[in-house]
């Protein structure tokens, strides 16, 4: 019996869709004994079981509502306490209709993509980005416009050059994508100046800026710098955050906030998607948060990771060539790291021989780049594998040169 010839039957984005190049990459990282600074993972040695588990006495009480299916708007008891607990980070407390509760922040990238790109246009990314997102784009048909990226992150200053070059290339650039604060993978926060260039700019030559900021809470030092879109008066800032990083990926709560007239739009999309985010999970996340759990539990985690991030800076210090450049972050997961003249894919093989992982530098990269750097992941491995994670790589980048 023959079989179904699937690729004559594929829509032409299903043709060109990639894997996911970080998952790809795990899949070689699971043999016994293996230290992983690969994936972006919180610490499940952390998460708040106990409380969790309390909150969902809100079955009890509300059952008969919460296994209803819900509005595609989300659950209103939680868009009104994100409203309150958001206001000082927005400016002022956003309304009913500026908000989409979605199922994990990656849907409401790709939400965000569906109702604002069509095949071809173009998205100005960092230089190097999140792959998740390059991922989502791509798959709506997305183009790629870059701009590189410093310890400040975004070159704010280099994108009317870049924007007018794009526009003589025949780019059509929908939207600006930036990830603000303790970006994946540079660890950078783009500084309050630039914030407010960005948006200047944005005004001027008529761009939605995406504002993408899953670490913000995730601050370690200093303090924190106001969103772009507390400072935005025109509507053309869309904000997404998540629960993600602050309580447990597994809930698949996240939320974005723009002017209403693109929200519904966004709604009416996730209509066709998946008609609603879980309600029991965005009940139990709002019960998780009424009975002021949250408030208890980010102190906790900012010690926890900060402990890990100091304990990668040290073991990177102590054994690490002093070629290898990187900087400490300020919050977030990440370290990025150069090493000139090294090729990270070659490195990597020799680092899962060893026993560590990472994830290669040209994952990050829209429109190539990248095969010198790779980031390195402190969330996840547990604080006596650092050191020992960090040995390994240093062996791994001796073995690669001998």
């Amino acid at each position: 019996m023959s079989r179904v010839a699937w690729d004559s039957h594929l829509s032409d984005v299903a043709k060109n869709l990639r894997p996911s190049p970080i998952r790809e990459l795990l899949k070689l990282t699971k043999k016994p004994g293996m230290i992983s600074f690969a994936g972006g993972n919180p610490d499940p040695a952390i998460f708040p079981v106990a409380e969790f588990s309390e909150a969902t006495r809100i079955l009890s009480e509300r059952g008969r509502e919460v296994l209803q299916y819900g509005p595609t708007e989300g659950f209103e008891p939680l868009k009104q306490f994100l409203s309150r607990w958001m206001a000082p980070r927005m400016g002022r407390a956003t309304a009913p209709e500026e908000m989409l509760i979605t199922s994990g922040s990656q849907q409401g990238m790709d939400l965000l993509c569906s109702v604002l790109v069509n095949p071809g246009d173009s998205i100005l990314v960092e230089d190097p980005t999140y792959p998740g997102a390059l991922h989502t784009m791509r798959n709506r048909g997305a183009r790629f416009v870059t701009v590189p990226c410093d310890a400040e992150g975004m070159r704010v200053d280099l994108l009317p050059g870049i924007l007018d070059r794009a526009a003589a290339e025949g780019h059509r650039v929908k939207f600006v994508y930036a990830i603000v604060n303790f970006q994946n993978p540079s660890g950078a926060t783009l500084s309050a100046p630039r914030r407010k260039a960005l948006l200047e700019l944005a005004k001027e030559r008529d761009l939605i800026v995406f504002e993408d900021d899953p670490y913000g809470h995730l601050r370690y030092d200093g303090v924190s710098d106001p969103t772009i879109f507390s400072q935005d008066d025109e509507g053309r800032v869309v904000y997404a955050c998540s629960f993600s990083k602050i309580l447990a990926p597994g809930s698949r709560v996240a939320w974005m906030v723009g002017a209403p007239e693109l929200i519904r739009r966004m709604v009416m999309m996730k209509q066709g998607n998946d008609l609603c985010t879980s309600v029991v999970a965005q009940a139990l996340v709002y019960e998780y948060c009424n009975l002021g759990h949250l408030e208890g539990f980010l102190p906790k985690i900012l010690k926890h990771y900060s402990v890990k991030r100091d304990g990668m800076a040290e073991a990177f210090r102590k054994h690490l060539p002093a070629e290898a450049e990187y900087h400490i972050p300020a919050g977030g997961f990440f370290f990025w790291m150069r090493l000139p003249g090294v090729d990270t894919k070659e490195l990597f093989l020799k680092a899962v021989d060893r026993g560590v992982a990472f994830v290669t530098g040209p994952s990050f990269f829209a429109n190539g780049g990248g095969e010198d750097c790779l980031r390195l992941c402190f969330s996840f491995a547990q604080p006596e594998e650092l050191e020992e994670g960090a040995v390994r790589l240093a062996e791994a980048i001796r073995d690669l040169k001998s």
